[in-house]
């Protein structure tokens, strides 16, 4: 059984309805949860619901899991399947049939990260090749969506997966989440499988390379280690800020870049930041990640939402009218990672109340996330947010003073407030202190078109947007 998966007690009106309350159910943890935390607990939990809907059993592997699930999201996800279908729920978790557990994820140590191949979706089949390397074959350069917030960083992709070992060695893409940077690597490594399919590939997580070294050594193993890091001829590494405050893990890392470079092989790095931004990484592991291409792929484009959302609709064998696209797109700006959450909350609304797609229909599904952007997203919010970010005071936001330390800020704050919430020029000068509304369109315009062009600037923008969306 895979991700979201579920059985129904009887019929196959009941397996639907059931299906689709369970996923919906899914999705939107998937949304609320950082990923981390929702790959490890939620999308290996199977659930069984009932045909009237009132009850859903949940099995889980085993009994430390069990009380973790039911102590940190029992009341979490009984509140939200309650919402879902309009009807209270019972929920009650019990442990999965032996054949079953067998097939799921087990916990460790809490300071022993879970492998990804433990953490796999629930009976997922995949190949002994894909396991070795770990890369998920569906994420390719013909399933990523091109824009301008990504073309840099998929021609710079495509060049390394073409010719690797030479130009843009090491590659380093940087970003906020849900942007496309694991599909990225996932793609260089298949392309180049593709055309070698005798090359030595590996996509990994960084917390897995740090639960390797623990591994070796509490196992004095390092030879093994080193031979199996030292010997690829492609290593795709996500996520490299957890390495932070390892000390070991950097020496080990850098010990595996210096041999992996000295040998003509390709490292595709990832992070939340470029390489200077990262802190308590040693400077000679961060002047290594400088060292050969660092490209930032960029919350997409409206055009570009709207893409993402048509192609991933028709993938499900769905046409999606392009004015819910546009309606979807215009209110889930920040990654594609919550544009998919979208749409899988719209495609499970309309089968579930088995309704055609629509704005009106579309609306209903996200009205959770949009009365929560509603409310957390006020201007007052953006003042704070921004003048707690660039350390000045709330009331330099309202002054009429004029150093750059706080003229910057403040036009910053009035260019998101521009662009998150529905305020109008004039309401937005108002609120800054009775500032003329041609006071807030030239900080809207000169912030926006900076945005562009200054890569430090827009990755400030994009870190304020994430918090202000929570």
């Amino acid at each position: 059984m895979t991700e979201g998966q579920f059985t129904s007690q009887s019929g196959s009106a009941g397996h639907e309805a059931g299906q689709s309350l369970w996923q919906s159910c899914i999705d939107q943890l998937a949304q609320e949860l950082p990923e981390q935390q929702f790959n490890t607990w939620i999308k290996p939990l199977q659930a069984q619901v009932s045909d009237d809907l009132s009850k859903v059993t949940i099995f889980v592997a085993n009994r430390f899991k069990l009380d973790w699930v039911r102590a940190q999201y029992g009341t979490r996800i009984t509140g939200l399947l309650g919402r879902l279908s309009g009807q209270a729920v019972q929920i009650e978790l019990a442990l999965a049939p032996r054949e079953v557990a067998a097939k799921l994820p087990s916990v460790h140590n809490a300071a022993e990260p879970i492998s990804i191949e433990e953490s796999n979706e629930i009976g997922e089949q995949r190949s002994p090749s894909e396991l070795k390397n770990r890369l998920n074959s569906s994420l390719t350069f013909d399933t990523l969506v091109e824009g301008t917030a990504n073309r840099m960083a998929r021609a710079a992709a495509m060049h390394v997966a073409g010719m690797p070992g030479h130009l843009y060695n090491p590659l380093f893409i940087y970003g906020g989440v849900g942007l496309g940077k694991t599909h990225l690597m996932h793609a260089i490594g298949n392309r180049l499988l593709a055309d070698k399919p005798g090359a030595k590939v590996l996509y990994i997580h960084a917390e897995q390379f740090v639960s390797d070294v623990v591994k070796a050594y509490q196992r004095k193993t390092f030879d093994e280690f080193k031979e199996r890091y030292h010997s690829l001829d492609l290593l795709l590494i996500d996520d490299v800020q957890f390495f932070a405050n390892k000390e070991r893990t950097q020496e080990e890392f850098f010990n595996a870049f210096e041999a992996l470079l000295a040998k003509k092989s390709h490292i595709v790095m990832t992070s939340d930041t470029y390489p200077k931004g990262l802190t308590d990484i040693h400077e000679r592991l961060v002047s290594r990640f400088d060292s050969g291409l660092t490209v930032a792929i960029e919350p997409p484009e409206l055009e570009m939402r709207v893409a993402i959302l048509i192609n991933k609709a028709r993938v499900e064998g769905i046409d999606m009218p392009e004015e819910v696209a546009f309606f979807v797109a215009k209110n889930v700006r920040s990654n594609v990672r919550e544009l998919e959450g979208a749409l899988r909350k719209i495609l499970a609304y309309s089968r579930f109340n088995q309704k055609e797609i629509s704005i009106l229909l579309a609306r209903e599904a996200l009205r959770d996330l949009l009365s929560i952007q509603n409310r957390q997203i006020s201007v007052e919010n953006i003042q704070k947010t921004v003048a707690d970010y660039y350390k000045i005071k709330i009331a330099d936001m309202y002054s009429k003073k004029r150093p750059a330390s706080i003229a910057r800020p403040r036009q910053i704050a009035m260019y998101l407030a521009k662009e998150l919430t529905q305020k109008s020029l004039p309401e937005i000068g108002e609120l800054f202190g009775g500032r003329d509304h041609t006071t807030v369109l030239h900080a809207v315009r000169k912030i926006g078109g900076e945005r562009q062009q200054v890569t430090e600037l827009n990755q400030q923008l994009h870190v304020l947007e994430q918090t202000l969306k929570g």
